[in-house]
């Protein structure tokens, strides 16, 4: 086998050359592949425990209700109910709920317009160093994380179960929800301050991991997939891989521009059903706590800290939704009718949650589960694998290095959408939650539809093979007939 060169030694993360020292022996390709999904799971997870303080501070800066019988009952507290308190200025005035939204359109908002730069940036200089200044910062560094992550998974993963792996390696975005839910509503008792500084913390100490540990590409460690035993070279094919390898290094030296990278078939269509999918899932990322603190269960309110704690159900939720999508959508080879499929199931499981969640306790989670679930699933399967397919798409002729910026236009028109939703949701939730939602199963419709003609032309393409397998099957059937 050939000796690495020495500059390719050099990109190595001090960690890995750390472990390959106590080792005594390089590490393998699969390794690397496990380094860099768990690795790329704890940073993104980081990014989202930071990002969901704000949704469980909200009730503890505007505590109060449109239920005009709240303050005619007396101050009780209990482990999970009590009666919500005076709040913090100004958003305990009667604009508190609009004032909390436009603080979310001004993050987001933000955040959706770092989002096309940081992937125009990634794709041309090294990811770890990237990813680990945005998680060192805030604000429009959050942008850096999510074209930074994809991109260096795709970059390790082919498209083969692409959908599965990538769909469990999203639960990140659920975990990261519910540890950051968790942690704040811990420290509430303690100062809201606090529910921002420790969240703020973790995720500058896990760039530090980053930075030690996670390789970028397979070349920039000196390994490759025919280093495995299921090696295109064991297999008896040494002819083939390196001319595919010299291919894709001829061309990968370019990155693809930002026009160009619209251009790609799917790309837009797929951005735009995000646009409207993200601001359902983010409506409920930012607002979810809030509503529950203020939506009476059973007769009784929950606590701002039960309010969030409760609220994980719907991340819960999203992780299986996660994992059925990229699964279901593996085995159909079909992106766009399992994400199509999703965001209409998802229509029926908004109206039960807002009709029947106040019933129970035990009905509220249920509902909220299985919404949190066909929310959640298509905004993981598009964010994911879909962004990873079309970044490697045919029409790039082999080159990996749109990967990040195709990620970043996906998601950061998805990100106009995240920040629209909690902005109309604070100025139309004073007057009526049920406009809330209703507004909520519009874009899941909306979502839906502009995926109609990539629908139509995979169930078209679905039909063709069907075709083609019957007639394949009927040649053979005729021959033997014949002999």
């Amino acid at each position: 086998m050939e000796e690495p060169s020495p500059e390719t030694n050099y990109t190595k993360p001090l960690g890995v050359r750390f472990i390959e020292y106590i080792k005594g022996s390089n590490i393998s390709y699969k390794t690397h592949q496990i380094i860099v999904l768990i690795v790329t799971f704890v940073a993104y997870a980081s990014y989202h425990a930071a990002r969901k303080t704000t949704s469980v501070v909200k009730s503890t800066l505007d505590p109060a209700s449109d239920v005009v019988s709240l303050n005619s009952l007396p101050w009780r507290r209990r482990p999970f109910f009590w009666i919500l308190g005076d709040g913090w200025a100004p958003f305990d005035g009667s604009d508190g709920t609009v004032l909390l939204g436009e603080i979310d359109v001004a993050f987001l908002a933000v955040y959706a317009i770092g989002m096309y730069f940081s992937g125009h940036l990634g794709d041309r200089i090294n990811l770890r160093i990237f990813l680990t200044t945005g998680m060192v910062g805030t604000g429009l560094f959050q942008s850096t994380g999510w074209p930074s992550v994809v991109a260096v998974v795709g970059n390790w993963f082919g498209k083969k179960k692409r959908g599965l792996i990538m769909g469990i390696w999203n639960a990140h975005t659920s975990v990261g929800n519910i540890t950051g839910s968790l942690v704040a509503s811990a420290l509430l008792k303690y100062g809201w301050g606090w529910s921002f500084v420790v969240p703020g913390l973790m995720i500058a100490t896990i760039g530090l991991v980053v930075f030690l540990f996670l390789p970028v590409t397979p070349e920039s460690v000196g390994v490759s997939e025919e280093d495995e035993s299921d090696s295109p070279k064991k297999s008896g094919a040494e002819v083939t891989a390196p001319l595919l390898i010299s291919s894709r290094a001829e061309v990968k030296d370019q990155p693809v521009g930002f026009i160009e990278a619209w251009k790609i078939p799917g790309v837009a269509p797929f951005a735009l059903c995000l646009f409207f999918s993200k601001l359902v899932a983010y409506t409920f990322l930012y607002w979810l706590p809030f509503y529950i603190s203020h939506t009476a269960i059973d007769g009784q309110y929950l606590s701002d800290a039960a309010a969030g704690d409760l609220s994980t159900l719907f991340d819960v939720g999203g992780v299986l939704g996660g994992i059925l999508a990229g699964h279901i959508s593996d085995r159909l080879d079909a992106r766009a009718i399992t994400a199509a499929s999703f965001m209409y199931c998802a229509i029926p499981a908004l109206f039960f949650y807002r009709s029947y969640g106040s019933i129970s306790l035990t009905v509220n989670v249920i509902l909220m589960f299985i919404t949190g679930m066909f929310v959640n699933g298509p905004y993981a399967l598009i964010t994911t694998a879909v962004s990873a397919d079309l970044g490697t798409h045919s029409s790039l002729r082999g080159n990996s290095r749109a990967l990040a910026t195709v990620t970043a236009i996906i998601d950061g028109t998805g990100s106009v959408g995240a920040a629209i939703g909690p902005l109309i949701t604070g100025y139309i939730s004073a007057k009526s939650w049920s406009a809330v939602f209703t507004m909520l199963m519009g874009a899941a419709l909306i979502a839906g539809l502009l995926l109609t003609r990539l629908v139509v032309a995979e169930v078209a393409a679905k039909i063709e093979e069907s075709r083609s397998r019957r007639g394949s099957t009927s040649r053979s059937q005729s021959v033997v007939i014949d002999v």
